[in-house]
């Protein structure tokens, strides 16, 4: 280790499985090592090891489960807390509920000076019973352990303050939102050759004709499939040029959908279903709205990425979705978990090109002017600076 990394003072970055680290937080560790000497943890895996690769940061591996297990979550405690106390960080900055909840305990016992959490989406929104009040201790405790606490929406600013679970003075917004913004130069429709649409268009069996919805991310009922699908299954029925692109992979265990809806993903020939992808732009490239009826976000990476690449969007209102998207202007929002009314703007996107080509024209301005991300990852970096300047606490 050269005398440099040891000059810097060490930021600790902690997600729950590598993909967070991989995804979520892309090209902002390598931004960050620059100025710190990023240490990233998560779960082990091929993926955390391309994170060391990718972003030319030090990783460890941690094993935490995503899943409510009180033996594992105290085996990962105790663990975190010995590599805090080895490596003696400046600042943990922690990003999912389970790892926020076992890092900001873990580096509080560790006595770390700045204990920062990120808020990215909270599944408690959707528990209800002993489970949410489960949840919403757990968050508390999380919130009570860091010392600053980003919501990454101003929806989810107000859903904390609400439910008390920490004072306004630990909280802030950075920026306009989101944990880490969007690269609109790589989100970018002018990067995809006419041959790569077209490939891939041929692929699918898409023809020309054919209008394109697009859907990425998780295929689980959290984000919305089951609506998706049932408003899409009687969309198909009426029109025979509808194509419904899913990219993303099911979580049968933490969040199955419904029998009905698997059946209809089977059956219908018009929907294509193409698994996780490693790159979403040819998919986005040759679609012509996203439609993302989730029922809780925190600031979702796959809206602004539609944007930048000039789609439309269909989003429910939700904190994040309905700050990103602005009814009318660069989308279409409709209530959570109402078929009908997804439905209904489905068919209105179809039916009005006029419309669709208005809210696709401002898509990807409004993206490259409030989410770029250098501008999201200054905000993160002057945060980290200021600390500097605030007494240990």
């Amino acid at each position: 280790m050269n005398n440099t990394v040891l000059s810097k003072k060490k930021l600790i970055r902690v997600t729950t499985i590598p993909l967070s680290l991989k995804t979520l937080l892309k090209g902002q560790l390598s931004f960050m090592n620059s100025f710190y000497h990023v240490i990233g943890i998560s779960s082990g895996g091929r993926e955390l090891d391309e994170v060391k690769l990718y972003e030319k940061i030090e990783v460890l591996p941690v094993e935490m489960t995503r899943k409510i297990s009180p033996v594992n979550d105290l085996v990962s405690l105790y663990r975190l807390y010995k590599v805090f106390k080895r490596e003696d960080p400046y600042i943990v900055h922690s990003h999912t509920p389970k790892a926020g909840i076992v890092a900001m305990l873990a580096a509080k016992l560790a006595k770390v000076p700045h204990r920062l959490h990120t808020v990215a989406g909270l599944p408690l929104m959707e528990a209800s019973g002993n489970k949410r009040k489960l949840l919403n201790l757990v968050e508390k405790i999380t919130y009570n352990c860091a010392t600053n606490v980003y919501p990454n929406s101003e929806g989810l600013y107000d859903f904390i303050v609400e439910n008390k679970f920490a004072d306004k003075t630990k909280l802030k917004v950075l920026a306009n939102g989101s944990s880490n913004g969007i690269n609109t130069n790589y989100f970018d429709s002018n990067l995809i050759s006419l041959e790569q649409k077209a490939l891939l268009a041929q692929h699918l069996n898409i023809s020309p004709t054919d209008f394109v919805f697009i859907f990425v991310g998780r295929l689980v009922a959290d984000k919305g499939i089951n609506e998706l699908i049932k408003s899409f299954n009687a969309i198909s029925e009426n029109y025979n040029n509808v194509k419904l692109i899913l990219v993303g992979s099911f979580e049968e265990e933490l969040d199955p959908l419904n029998s009905d809806t698997l059946q209809i993903i089977n059956e219908n020939s018009n929907i294509l279903l193409v698994g996780f992808q490693q790159d979403v732009r040819a998919y986005f490239a040759i679609s012509d709205c996203l439609v993302f009826p989730s029922y809780r976000e925190g600031f979702p990476n796959v809206v602004m990425q539609a944007g930048a690449m000039g789609l439309s969007s269909i989003v429910s209102d939700i904190n994040g979705c309905n700050e990103i998207i602005e009814d009318g202007i660069n989308g279409i929002i409709v209530p959570v978990k109402n078929t009908e009314k997804l439905y209904d703007s489905m068919q209105r996107i179809i039916n009005d090109s006029e419309l669709n080509n208005i809210l696709r024209k401002k898509s990807r301005e409004m993206i490259v002017s409030r989410y770029d991300q250098k501008v999201i990852w200054n905000a993160i970096l002057e945060e980290y600076k200021k600390l500097e300047n605030l007494c240990i606490k």
